[in-house]
């Protein structure tokens, strides 16, 4: 019986953003339909660990907290990601990013003024990420553990974290610069699944999350203002980790 629970309630929630994503960005592209589909889709993916809790396990609520530590791994770990994502930026950003395309895209969902690319990168930083864990790490991650051995749990919670973005990134790019982007977020995943297991505290994922996010939205905000006339690192690659770890 767990084991059926676990796979009826894993197909509630992969599909959910990838349908989202695909009636926001492909089927119903600028339209009042599409944003309201993606936001369903998101409280649908938001809401549904929490009702499952609560009706069909009859568990507990908590802040999952810190029994275990992980806040130095979490550290650690956000530190070395962001560092290799520098290093990506500095080799590759010239022959792979098309700036002007970034910048128009931005600047077409609204994060084009200084201040509100902020507000943004303050949500998605302080709040996004925390419920990209919950629903990630804790609630996909546990609904897998039913299934799988541990380790076979976090590549599989880590592939279903990576599926919608695969669709948001491919509207917008061609498959080489999808499937590097789509690796990176695959590879987070993974680490973050792996403390989540190892920890059993969404902070410590949080926390690595939170940093790569702050590298990214760097990155982001240098492209946006900074000097025009500076060579232009890739920026498609940017782009495309910025649409993936936002979520």
């Amino acid at each position: 019986m767990t084991k059926k629970r676990a796979i009826v309630a894993l197909l509630l929630l992969v599909p959910a953003p990838s349908i989202g994503a695909l009636c926001a960005m492909a089927v119903f592209p600028d339209s009042s339909l599409g944003k309201v589909l993606f936001m369903l889709s998101k409280i649908w993916l938001f809401s549904l660990p929490l009702l499952w809790l609560k009706l069909v396990e009859k568990g507990q609520t908590s802040l999952s907290p810190l029994r275990k530590g992980g806040l130095l791994a979490g550290l650690l770990s956000g530190c070395a990601i962001s560092g290799i994502i520098l290093l990506g930026y500095l080799l590759m950003a010239e022959s792979m990013i098309d700036r002007e395309f970034l910048v128009g895209r931005l600047r077409g969902v609204g994060l084009g003024a200084p201040r509100v690319y902020l507000c943004g990168a303050v949500y998605w930083i302080a709040v996004n990420s925390v419920l990209e864990e919950y629903t990630w790490r804790w609630f996909c991650v546990k609904q897998c553990e039913h299934l799988f051995r541990p380790m076979a749990a976090v590549v599989c919670s880590a592939l279903f974290f990576t599926i919608h973005h695969i669709v948001a990134m491919r509207v917008y790019f061609d498959w080489p610069a999808t499937s590097i982007c789509a690796l990176g977020v695959f590879v987070g995943g993974t680490i973050w699944s792996a403390m989540y297991i190892r920890y059993r505290s969404i902070w410590p994922g949080y926390l690595s999350h939170a940093i790569v996010d702050l590298c990214i939205f760097g990155l982001g905000a240098w492209l946006l203002f900074g000097p025009a006339d500076r060579p232009t690192p890739d920026s498609s690659l940017i782009h495309e980790v910025l649409v993936g770890l936002e979520g």
